[in-house]
């Protein structure tokens, strides 16, 4: 039996994936809300977030049409 199964897991509050408990975090769990560094930064960024089309909005208006 794999000893990771007892470890407590959360899920990342921005991919939603789940994760395990790391002894780095030993002393900080309750605070941890991402799974990696990269999701807390994408979380920090207001744009490109949870699939948002990073080319921005679409463009309207007569310019738009083909």
């Amino acid at each position: 039996m794999p000893h990771h199964l007892n470890r407590p897991t959360k899920t990342c509050a921005c991919c939603g994936r789940p994760f395990q408990w790391r002894r780095k975090w030993k002393d900080v769990w309750e605070e941890v809300r991402y799974c990696s560094d990269r999701c807390r930064s994408l979380a920090r960024r207001p744009q490109q977030r949870r699939g948002d089309d990073p080319q921005g909005p679409a463009p309207s208006g007569p310019a738009a049409a083909p």
